[in-house]
């Protein structure tokens, strides 16, 4: 077997992080990734490493971009967050101001803020729809404007993991007239220099690294010696193998779309769809870059205001998620803290991925962070890789504080 090699650069102060992305592959089996941190408007880290094929040995290199599943909702709440900002979308309006069609089956009064925070009801679709309606978008689209909530819109949250994107979709198509993605591309990505797709051209596809199934660890479960925690994981355990629980339903979208797997998203018609929940391709860099631009500036571009972040990580829901079966918490459109995943403290926001990728900024140390892989984790608790990449980051930025 080839040597590791880990390719990039760190600032002085940042080597603990080079350090624990190199222990990924060694210790936590990472296969291919890229990670990448700004603080100030300025790269201090960005490294990349292994191997972005093994079918074929292709090595990961500067520019390898990987699918990042949820990940990608944090570049489509950028997008929201900055219409609302210029005036052109009201948080506050019902969606239905927008989108008059989806006032059907008792959604009037839903607001864009509760589409946006997981409170509408919709988490996955009601009517039988085929792998093809969902990469079309359109029919799932019309299907969900139809839909009656399954719980009252409002009254609790539940993880919508791939109907945010289609839902979000429709709401940025009636208020711009062009699809998220394109959107993203013109109003973010091009000022920023981002390599992050959604909706990824078909010249781009040899530069996709595979996504690459997970195994769990059969003795995980019994490390797990917080009874509370275990008894969370078994509950979750049990809503993913049984294929009626909303658990499954939700994150399989019915069947026609599992997730996440390898198999079912390794596809270049998938790639070149736009799902703006779940297909954004990219690499760590961009990633970190879009979220240094909504903490400050990067190349004089700042993409968000700070009265704007400040609005869209504003907690709008906390608690036990009707999806998902544990604590969750988002903003407008991102994910917040948690004592699972405390990423850089209350300053933080931005979105994992399932598998492992990561994007977040943090407001008190204006950092933006980002981690690809094609390795899916299939860890019961947390994410072992990127936990340890924050570790580092967290004990470089408190160094570079005392220095």
């Amino acid at each position: 077997m080839a040597e590791l090699q880990i390719h990039g650069d760190v600032a002085e102060g940042f080597d603990g992080v080079r350090d624990a992305f190199r222990d990924n592959f060694t210790e936590r089996g990472d296969v291919g990734a890229s990670v990448a941190v700004y603080v100030d408007g300025e790269p201090v880290v960005d490294l990349w490493g292994g191997t972005a094929d093994p079918a074929t040995g292709r090595p990961w290199e500067r520019d390898t971009i990987g699918l990042v599943y949820s990940a990608t909702k944090g570049a489509s709440a950028v997008v929201v967050n900055l219409l609302a900002e210029r005036g052109l979308l009201d948080l506050d309006a019902p969606v239905s101001r927008y989108w008059p069609e989806f006032a059907a089956a008792g959604k009037a009064d839903v607001t864009v803020e509760q589409l946006l925070s997981h409170q509408a009801g919709l988490p996955v679709p009601t009517a039988a729809l085929t792998r093809a309606d969902l990469l079309a978008s359109t029919p799932v689209v019309e299907a969900l404007a139809r839909q009656e909530p399954l719980w009252e819109p409002g009254t609790a949250h539940g993880y919508h993991a791939l109907t945010f994107g289609w839902l979000v979709g429709e709401l940025v198509r009636r208020v711009t007239g062009r699809s998220l993605g394109t959107v993203f591309a013109e109003e973010v990505a091009a000022p920023l220099g981002l390599d992050l797709s959604i909706g990824l051209r078909a010249d781009r596809v040899p530069d996709v690294a595979p996504l690459i199934d997970g195994v769990p660890d059969p003795n995980a479960l019994d490390a797990i010696t917080d009874p509370v925690v275990k008894e969370q994981v078994l509950r979750v355990l049990a809503a993913l193998t049984d294929p009626t629980s909303l658990f499954a339903r939700t994150l399989s979208t019915n069947g026609a779309l599992p997730t996440p797997h390898a198999g079912s998203w390794n596809d270049a018609a998938v790639y070149a769809a736009e799902i703006p929940a779940a297909n954004g391709i990219t690499n760590a860099r961009s990633l970190a870059r879009m979220y240094a631009a909504t903490v400050g500036e990067v190349d004089d571009v700042r993409i968000l205001s700070e009265k704007a972040v400040d609005r869209a990580r504003a907690e709008q829901v906390r608690g036990p998620d009707e999806v998902l079966l544990s604590e969750s918490r988002f903003g407008t459109g991102f994910q917040l803290p948690t004592a699972a995943a405390p990423l850089l403290g209350a300053g933080s926001f931005g979105h994992a991925g399932a598998g492992g990728a990561l994007g977040f900024g943090d407001v008190g140390s204006r950092v933006g962070f980002g981690y690809v892989q094609n390795q899916l984790g299939a860890s019961l608790v947390g994410e072992p890789r990127t936990a340890a990449l924050i570790a580092a980051l967290h004990a470089a930025l408190s160094g570079r504080a005392l220095s």
